[in-house]
C-alpha cells in the first residue's frame, strides 16, 4: 500500500478514476480436506477479524474528523485501516474458497496469494461530511450481494469438495462479490475517495497487462448470471425475513389475547 501523498494517484493509467486493486491468482487446485473443514479451520480468524473491525470503527471515526477538516487520511490512521482491510480481505476470500493457503495471523504478508492496492489520496471535504449517506446504494448492493452468496455457498463448498476446485465462472462471480466488498470498506472507510464499482467485472485488457486472476477481473456470461443470482438470493433473503418477523410479531400480538378495561 502506498503510503506517500500524491493528487495524482487517484487516476488510472489512462487518466482514468483508480480504483484499489484485488489480486487473487487464478482458480487453482485445492485440497479437498481444508475445503471440508475451511469454515472450523477459520474459526480463529473470524475472532481475530471482530476485534480488529471494532477497533477499525473507532479509528475510522477518528479519521473522519481528521479527513473532514484536512482532506485526508493521516498516514498512520490509513496505515492501519488499510492493514486490517488486508487482513479482512485475506481472511474473506479463504472462506469463500477463492485460495487454499491459510491466511496468516500477521498485518503483513507479502507473500500471501491474496493482496490489496491501496493508494492515499486526497479527500473531497463534501464528499467526507456526507460519506454515510453516499455510502448507502452501494452498502445495499454489498449486502445483498454477500447475503446472496452465503445463500448459496454450501453448494460451492460441496462442488469445491467433489472438483478440489472451484470451476471458472464460479470462481469469478465469486472474486467480484469479495472485490466490492473490499472496495465498499476503503469507501466507507475513507481510505480512497471512489465509489464502489464494477460488480460485474473489468474491461478485456492486452495480455501483458494481465497482473494476475482478477486483475483485471473478467466474468463471461455464466458468472455474471452468477452475480445477478447473488442479488436475487439477497433480496429474496430480506423479503422473506420481513414477512417472517412481520408474521411473529402479529403472533405475539395475538396470543397477547383481550386486554381486560376496568369498569367503574
Amino acid at each position: 500500500m502506498a503510503t506517500g501523498w500524491d493528487s495524482r494517484a487517484a487516476t488510472g493509467p489512462e487518466g482514468g478514476e483508480w480504483l484499489p486493486v484485488l489480486d487473487i491468482p487464478a482458480a487453482a487446485r485445492q485440497r479437498r480436506w481444508t475445503v471440508f473443514l475451511r469454515w472450523l479451520l477459520l474459526l480463529p480468524q473470524f475472532v481475530v477479524v471482530c476485534l480488529l473491525s471494532v477497533a477499525a470503527f473507532f479509528v475510522t471515526i477518528v479519521g473522519w474528523f481528521a479527513a473532514l477538516f484536512t482532506g485526508r487520511l493521516p498516514d498512520a490512521i490509513f496505515s492501519f485501516l488499510g492493514a486490517v482491510l488486508a487482513y479482512r480481505t485475506r481472511v474473506g476470500a479463504s472462506s469463500m474458497l477463492l485460495v487454499d493457503r491459510y491466511p496468516p495471523f500477521s498485518f503483513s504478508a507479502p507473500g500471501y496469494p491474496v493482496q490489496i492496492e491501496l493508494r492515499a489520496t486526497p479527500l473531497n471535504r463534501l464528499a467526507v461530511f456526507f460519506r454515510l449517506i453516499l455510502m448507502i446504494p452501494a452498502g445495499i448492493i454489498n449486502n445483498l450481494a454477500q447475503a446472496g452468496w452465503f445463500a448459496i455457498g454450501w453448494v460451492f463448498w460441496l462442488i469445491g469438495i467433489v472438483l478440489g476446485r472451484l470451476p471458472e465462472p464460479v470462481f469469478a462471480a465469486t472474486a467480484a462479490v469479495a472485490r466490492y466488498q473490499m472496495r465498499f470498506t476503503a469507501y466507507a472507510t475513507m481510505l480512497t475517495p471512489a465509489y464502489p464499482k464494477r460488480l460485474f467485472g473489468d474491461e478485456p485488457v492486452p495480455q501483458d497487462a494481465v497482473r494476475s486472476g482478477t486483475r483485471p477481473l473478467l466474468l463471461d456470461t455464466a458468472a455474471k448470471v452468477l452475480v445477478v443470482l447473488f442479488l436475487l438470493l439477497g433480496v429474496g433473503g430480506h423479503i422473506t425475513s420481513g414477512i417472517v418477523d412481520y408474521d411473529d410479531h402479529d403472533s405475539d400480538s395475538d396470543s397477547a389475547g383481550p386486554v381486560a378495561v376496568p369498569v367503574r
